[in-house]
C-alpha cells in the first residue's frame, strides 16, 4: 500500500485566498471552487457581485481538471482545433479556468474559476494553484 497525499481544508482556504488576491488585484469578481482528488467540493467562495451561474460553472471547470487530471484549457484548445468530439466527454467542461493541483506529482484536488474571460479566470486559478506549491504539505 502507498500513502495518499490529500488536501485539508486549511489547504483550500490557502488556495482559494491566494486566488482570490489575484482578483482582487486585476478588479475582478469570480467564483473559485477547490475541489478534492474525487471531485468533491472542499470550499467555495463567491466574491461580492459575481454573478450565480458562475457558482457552477467554477465546480465543473475544477472537476474537469480532476477527472482529466489536465487542465480545462487542454480540452479547449483541443475543440478549438476541430475536435468537437470532445464536446461528448463525459463531466467535460472545455472552458479555461480549472486547474489539476499537484503536490509530489499526484493530482490531490482542482481549482476552478468563473466570472471574468476565460483566459482571466485561468490566470486566478493559476495564482491559486501556486499557494499549494508553497505550501509543505
Amino acid at each position: 500500500m502507498r500513502t495518499k497525499q490529500t488536501l485539508t481544508l486549511s489547504d483550500a482556504k490557502r488556495i482559494a485566498e491566494a486566488a482570490e488576491s489575484e482578483a482582487v488585484r486585476q478588479n475582478w469578481s469570480v467564483v473559485i471552487a477547490v475541489l478534492d482528488d474525487g471531485g468533491n467540493l472542499l470550499l467555495l467562495h463567491r466574491m461580492d457581485g459575481t454573478q450565480i451561474g458562475s457558482v457552477t460553472v467554477a465546480q465543473e471547470k475544477a472537476r474537469t481538471a480532476v477527472l482529466f487530471k489536465r487542465p480545462s484549457k487542454a480540452l479547449e484548445e483541443a475543440v478549438l482545433q476541430g475536435r468537437t468530439v470532445m464536446l461528448a466527454l463525459p463531466g467535460a467542461t472545455p472552458i479555461e479556468g480549472g486547474l489539476p493541483l499537484i503536490h509530489k506529482d499526484e493530482v490531490v484536488g482542482a481549482i476552478g474559476v468563473s466570472g471574468v474571460l476565460s483566459h482571466q479566470d485561468g490566470v486566478v486559478a493559476l495564482a491559486g494553484s501556486r499557494a499549494l506549491d508553497q505550501s509543505d504539505s
